[in-house]
Formats: C-alpha cells, sequence, structure tokens
C-alpha cells in the first residue's frame, strides 16, 4: 500500500501540462515494462520525460520567438531604407493639391485680320500679389497663340508639352504645320488626359491663331472643358468682360478698335479683381505672325463714389 500510494503521489505529481508531454507520457505508460515496474517501487522516468518534454517545448518557443523578432526587425530596416518596395512605385509620386503661384484673367477676340489677345503681368503667391513681370502669352509654331490663367509652373510644363510637339512636327520637314485647330485639339487631350490621373495641370488656356485665311480661337478648362466663340475669356474675365464683349463685338473690328475693346475689358478687370496689376500685353496674330506688345499701363481713374467708401449699403458684413 505505501508503494501503491507512493506511486500515486508520484504520478500526481509529475502530471502532464502540455500536448508534447501528454503525447510523450502515454507512450511511456503504456508500455507492459513501466507498469510492473511501478508496483514495484516509485519510477522516476516520468521526472525526467517531464523535463525533456518541458525542454522541447521551452527550446521551440524560444526558437519561434526568435524566428519572428528577426524577420520583424529585417522588415523595419528594409521599411527604413526602401519604402517604395513595401508600398508601391506610386508612393513616391506628388500631385499638385493646390496652384501657388497664380494668374489671372485672359480676354482675346477676333478681329477683321487676325486674333488679339491681352493679359496682365501679375502672379499672385495666394492672395499676395508677389511677381509683376511675368508673361503669359507665347506663340506656339507659325500659327498659334496661347495664353494661359492659373498655375504658372503648370504653364511651363504645358509650353513644354508644346515645344516637343512643334519639334516634332517640324522634324518631318514635309512643309505643313500644325494649325491652331490643332494644337487646340491637343491642349484638350492633354488637360482630360492629366484630370483622369486626378493630377491635373492647373490652368484655363486661350488658344488663337490664323492659318490659310482661317481665323480660330478657343479656350480648354483644366478639366478638358473645350468651346471656341468669337470671343473667350477666362477666370473673372468671364463675369465681367465676356457682358462688354457680348455687346460691343461685331466682326468687322478694326485693329484700333478691338484693342481699345480689350483695354477697356482689361480696365474693369483691374478695379474689380484683386489680383489683376496694372501692367499688361496686347498680343496679335495675323497671317504675318505673331506681334507681342511691350508692357504698359492703363489710364485709371479712382474717383468714383462707390470707391470713396466701399462699404456703403454692407452694415454688419466682415
Amino acid at each position: 500500500m505505501a508503494d501503491g500510494a507512493a506511486h500515486e503521489s508520484t504520478e500526481h505529481k509529475y502530471r502532464p501540462i502540455s500536448p508534447i508531454f501528454a503525447s510523450t507520457c502515454a507512450c511511456t505508460l503504456s508500455s507492459p515494462t513501466s507498469r510492473r515496474r511501478s508496483r514495484n517501487k516509485p519510477s522516476v522516468s516520468l521526472k525526467y520525460s517531464h523535463i525533456h518534454s518541458t525542454l522541447i517545448f521551452l527550446c521551440f518557443n524560444s526558437f519561434s520567438l526568435i524566428h519572428r523578432t528577426t524577420m520583424a526587425t529585417t522588415m523595419v530596416k528594409e521599411v527604413g531604407s526602401e519604402p517604395a518596395q513595401l508600398l508601391g512605385p506610386e508612393s513616391a509620386s506628388e500631385r499638385t493639391l493646390y496652384p501657388y503661384v497664380t494668374g489671372t484673367s485672359v480676354v482675346a477676340l477676333k478681329y477683321k485680320d487676325g486674333i488679339l489677345m491681352a493679359a496682365d503681368m501679375g502672379a499672385s503667391y495666394g492672395s499676395t500679389l508677389r511677381y509683376k513681370s511675368v508673361e503669359r502669352m507665347k506663340s506656339i509654331g507659325k500659327h498659334s497663340l496661347l495664353g494661359a490663367s492659373g498655375e504658372i509652373s503648370d504653364f511651363q510644363e504645358i509650353l513644354h508639352y508644346l515645344d516637343e510637339l512643334i519639334l516634332y512636327d517640324n522634324m518631318w520637314d514635309d512643309g505643313n504645320s500644325l494649325g491652331p485647330k490643332e494644337v487646340h485639339s491637343y491642349l484638350t487631350r492633354v488637360m482630360y488626359n492629366r484630370r483622369n490621373k486626378f493630377n491635373p495641370l492647373w490652368n484655363s488656356l486661350v488658344l488663337g491663331g490664323v492659318k490659310n485665311g482661317q481665323k480660330y480661337l478657343g479656350m480648354v478648362s483644366m478639366i478638358g472643358v473645350n468651346f471656341e466663340d468669337n470671343h473667350v475669356a477666362t477666370g473673372f474675365g468671364n463675369h465681367l468682360a465676356r457682358p462688354i464683349l457680348r455687346d460691343e463685338w461685331h466682326e468687322n473690328l478694326s485693329f484700333e478698335d478691338g484693342v481699345k475693346l480689350l483695354e477697356k475689358c482689361m480696365r474693369v478687370l483691374l478695379y474689380r479683381d484683386r489680383s489683376a496689376v496694372n501692367k499688361l500685353q496686347i498680343a496679335k496674330i495675323t497671317e504675318e505672325g505673331v506681334t507681342i506688345s511691350q508692357p504698359y499701363a492703363l489710364k485709371t481713374f479712382w474717383g468714383f463714389s462707390a470707391f470713396q467708401n466701399p462699404t456703403v449699403g454692407a452694415e454688419g458684413s466682415w
């Protein structure tokens, strides 16, 4: 009885506590030799078996922990050194989330011999009129004139695209050249393509030109909306200059009358648009080519009663 009690107490003390230990003990206790030995004296094989199994279990867990720690350390090093491999090739790309340096309105119209276009030379950094000598009208090839409002850096990018287009066209040396209609069509595709990539060029463009006696004037917005008309405008010009052009424009407009009409539009914009500056250029394009005037200022009058106290009738507003 004493031997049996000692055996029971030993078996209870070293009862298996893990699946690995349980399977090992099952094999040991199932053998007849171990059962006969247990009737005679307390067996210590269970004790050593338990220690052996526990060591195996601890070693396995330690190896697994070390392996996971090593993998985590390796991933952290890879993320720190080459994040693009884990985050994808687009992770390093950037988008123009908001325009920084911008130009305001461009106004253009058809006249008897070609196209007239006007734009001031101001460029605002946010709401600050930072730059006052920025040209926003450029000749494109032999037959086209381009004006732009919006982000100046994106306008420079568009000019880079157009330089490549004109260079490729000239390389053919076949006697043909791109006209204003083809350039305008190209710009609509560029702007719409960038809009679909959610990375638009923040500009509104005016494209005019003359080829083979045909006058062409059109515009395209930053999302690819485009049309052609006898007179167009961008920015505040759409709201303030187009009504004037609708009232006073006619098909047989002379060069002098066209310049006066554009100056009238630009003067109204100078009065009403805080981003406008009294320094502008007027460009014309005919069959002979493009001519862009030197910068000059308009005569203005600020003695109107509405300018003396602009808050009259707006009491209580901030």
